[in-house]
């Protein structure tokens, strides 16, 4: 009875990872990227706008003071360009350089 049990599992186990690994690569190729255009809905210019860059601008000001106490610490271990980079530059370009309801900067305006 507990063999049958132990050979149910470990066969519904393998259909599950099979069934992630086959459906995983399907996900990936249908995701955006980078290099294609982004034509947003009014949805998603509607929730960026009272979602998304509110939230962003808070994390950008947060972000800054951060910075602004972990520069020294940051400066003596020689990161401090990388620092700004994650700290300021990034969540700043996520609030005011991209287009309204697209997920990522567009090139032009960086």
């Amino acid at each position: 009875m507990t063999t049958g049990i132990i050979n149910l599992r470990k066969a519904a186990l393998a259909l599950i990872t099979a069934l992630a690994l086959g459906i995983s690569p399907v996900f990936a190729a249908k995701g955006p990227t980078q290099a294609q255009a982004e034509n947003p809905s009014f949805f998603a210019m509607t929730g960026d706008l009272l979602i998304a860059r509110p939230l962003m601008l808070a994390t950008t000001v947060i972000g800054g003071a951060v910075f602004v106490v972990s520069s020294p610490f940051s400066a003596a271990g020689g990161n401090l360009l990388g620092a700004a980079n994650t700290l300021v530059k990034k969540p700043f370009d996520a609030t005011f350089r991209r287009c309204l309801g697209c997920s990522f900067p567009s090139e032009e305006s960086l």
